[in-house]
């Protein structure tokens, strides 16, 4: 008899992450139609070469493997889909567009009321490059304390 639940044959971790992400998109979609509101503002962290991401050449190089943005001040053309997003942020003063769906994702975080999310993200076997910080913004990341954080990590035991 083997110790520990079973395995479920319902997805239960890719139905959270998805509920999770969607979090994001509500958000970012009452953004597109009336602004940022108050003193919010995101940071958003996701995988550079997942499928469906669309970003300058030059961004890739410089970030290989992950990368934070900020939307904040300097954003324009913010458009919310279904699957993800599109947005227009500026980087070494070079105005670029980028398509990020949600499934790339990998953190999500408002500083003006310390609310993050952060997501599992599928790992390949190689070990990723050490990731500089966002150019269009310093990077500030969320309180150890874990104040109105929500992680979620669904690394089974076996």
């Amino acid at each position: 008899m083997t110790e520990g639940a079973p395995d479920s044959l319902i997805p239960y971790d890719e139905i959270v992450q998805d509920a999770l992400r969607a979090v994001v998109g509500r958000v970012l979609d009452q953004v597109e139609k009336e602004g940022l509101p108050g003193n919010h503002h995101f940071y958003i962290t996701f995988k550079t070469q997942a499928a469906g991401v669309d970003i300058p050449q030059h961004l890739i190089e410089r970030y290989p493997d992950e990368m934070t943005i900020v939307i904040q001040n300097r954003y324009w053309d913010l458009h919310v889909s279904a699957s993800g997003f599109e947005v227009g942020l500026s980087f070494n003063q070079v105005g670029s567009k980028l398509s990020i769906p949600f499934a790339a994702i990998t953190a999500f975080h408002d500083p003006a009321v310390d609310f993050a999310l952060h997501f599992s993200a599928q790992v390949d076997d190689q070990q990723p490059e050490e990731i500089a910080e966002a150019e269009n913004d310093p990077v500030v990341r969320p309180a150890e304390d874990g104040s109105n954080v929500v992680s979620v990590d669904f690394t089974r035991k076996k």
